[in-house]
This record gives structure tokens, sequence and C-alpha cells, in this order.
């Protein structure tokens, strides 16, 4: 499987934007597909994962700021990001897992076997 990124920018605080991530190659393998970010200084964090059923979840830290979707099993995965602030600096991946079987699985990132280039995302005035 192979995974391609794109949309990030420079935005201000309270602004929005799209991510999206194409995959390609053996996407039938996939068992769900998260977003990660990483903050200067700090470590890989996931913040939004889809299930391949389309089940949703989220970090306490975006919940209700962020929105991950796939309209059909063919349409990138996106990324909607509203209400940004300084602290969702970061650059952005989208990875996918061909192994996990169960949610909790899914938010372990030793379970992601797939991952897309960063893109970059900054929050500043």
């Amino acid at each position: 499987v192979q995974l391609q990124a794109s949309g990030g920018g420079l935005v201000q605080p309270g602004g929005s934007l799209k991510l999206s991530c194409t995959a390609s190659g053996n996407t039938v393998s996939i068992k769900a597909m998260g977003w990660y970010r990483q903050a200067p200084g700090n470590q890989r964090e996931l913040v939004a994962v889809r299930t391949r059923d389309g089940i949703l979840t989220y970090a306490d830290s975006v919940k209700g700021r962020f929105s991950i979707s796939r309209e059909n099993a063919r349409a990138p995965l996106s990324l909607q990001m509203n209400s940004l602030k300084p602290e969702d600096t970061g650059v952005y991946y989208c990875a996918a897992t061909t192994t996990a079987r169960t949610m909790a699985a899914a938010w372990r990132s030793t379970e992601y076997d797939c991952w897309g280039q960063g893109t970059q995302v900054t929050v500043s005035s």
C-alpha cells in the first residue's frame, strides 16, 4: 500500500484546513486508516482513526474540531480541521494498518505498517 498526503499549509488561529490522503496498491488489505501529527520536539501522536467499516474516533485534543471522512472506497481519506489552534502545528501523516482487527488495536502505533509522507500544517498569526 502506498499513501500520498496533501493539503497542508499556513493558516491563522481559528481557521480551517483540509488534508487528503490517497491510497494505492493493495488497498483491500487496509483495516483502518489514521492521521498522525508530530510537533517539533514531540512524539508522533494519533489524532483520528477511520476503520474499514466507517467507525470514526478522535483524540480528545481534536474532538469536535477535526473530522475524518472518506466518501467511498475509492475516494481519498480526508481530515477536515476547523477552529485550528497554534498547538495543532506540526507535520501531519496519514497511515494505514493492514493488521489491526479492533478499534483498540487501531489506536496502537505499532499496528501501522504503511505511511505517507508528511504534510506541514502551521497555525500562526
